[in-house]
């Protein structure tokens, strides 16, 4: 699959998740055959005025290629010159978020809040696709809600207006993330526009994946959390479609020593103090659905440093 001229090895990404798709957990998901990584979202307003906090979310590993960079704002003027000033970094795709529907970013006319304007939506991609020389793409959802659903409407903007790619979640940002995704408008907008379309919303597994790809015709599938800490899945997706079977999950052993490892790229990547505590809902999403993970879950957030976290995982995980 090709995205403007980057060329992905698979069709399966990792969705742009803020506070989850970060560098430990990219380089991870990576080694397990990401077709493509998506970094946390960066507001462009941030980057004009050189906020301080957002020097760690713009990190990039030369292991972790391709990676997609993407930025969040509203004004076309400030996101294309924010994603010229930020060109010269190592990232092969800036995408644009027109699907968050976080209140605070819609609040201000971000996110989601843009699919109720398909002018500013063309001005957005139209300037930004001109700044710069890497391909441009956009996420988007559904529709703001029930009575506004136009992602066809959304992704034609977005192709005419010279985006390279489009990813539809298939719900609307009313629903939030409840409900079932509603993988039609994806085939939908597969059928209404020629650029790749990325499918995104509840695929968890290798069945389901090849599933969106028959019902919709997508060119690609975007994994936001059915990867919580399941690493494992891009290499569960790659090996199905290329043999129809399953691979086996990972034992306890093998998910222990990723979270060790997870948690030691965290403390190299971001130091022991915050490094330890986002390891924390990393933990969680590991340890979910194994026997006593409620009561692991209620220690981990007692865990101070590496040492006791590995002598917690070695005293729990047997």
């Amino acid at each position: 699959m090709n995205i403007g001229n980057v060329k992905l090895e698979n069709p399966y990404i990792l969705a742009p998740m803020a506070g989850v798709t970060d560098l430990p957990f990219r380089l991870l998901c990576k080694e397990q055959g990401a077709g493509l990584l998506c970094m946390e979202m960066i507001s462009a307003k941030a980057l004009q005025y050189k906020n301080k906090n957002t020097k760690s979310l713009l990190a990039i590993h030369p292991k972790e290629y391709p990676v997609s960079l993407q930025l969040f704002g509203s004004d076309p003027m400030i996101i294309s010159e924010q994603a010229k000033r930020i060109e010269e970094l190592p990232f092969q795709i800036l995408d644009i978020n027109m699907g968050c529907p976080v209140p605070k970013i819609v609040k201000n006319g971000e996110g989601s809040a843009l699919m109720k304007n398909p002018k500013l939506v063309y001005d957005i991609v139209y300037q930004t696709a001109r700044a710069i020389q890497k391909p441009v793409t956009v996420k988007i959802r559904k529709g703001f809600d029930d009575d506004q659903v136009n992602a066809v409407e959304i992704a034609k903007v977005i192709e005419e207006a010279g985006g390279a790619a489009v990813a539809v979640h298939g719900r609307t940002r009313e629903q939030y993330y409840s409900g079932k995704a509603d993988w039609d408008i994806i085939r939908q907008v597969k059928e209404a526009v020629s650029i790749p379309v990325i499918g995104n919303g509840d695929v968890t597994s290798g069945e389901k994946a090849v599933a969106m790809r028959q019902e919709t015709g997508c060119d690609g599938v975007m994994i936001g959390r059915g990867a919580q800490g399941n690493p494992w899945i891009f290499q569960e997706l790659v090996e199905y479609d290329r043999t129809g079977i399953l691979p086996g999950r990972p034992s306890k052993e093998e998910i222990k020593e990723t979270m060790l490892r997870h948690a030691r790229l965290q403390i190299e990547f971001k130091g022991d103090y915050l490094g330890i505590r986002e390891m924390r809902k990393h933990v969680a999403w590991y340890t979910k659905g194994m026997e006593g993970s409620a009561k692991l879950r209620d220690a981990i957030n007692q865990v101070e440093s590496y040492e006791e976290l590995q002598e917690l995982l070695n005293e729990r995980i047997r």
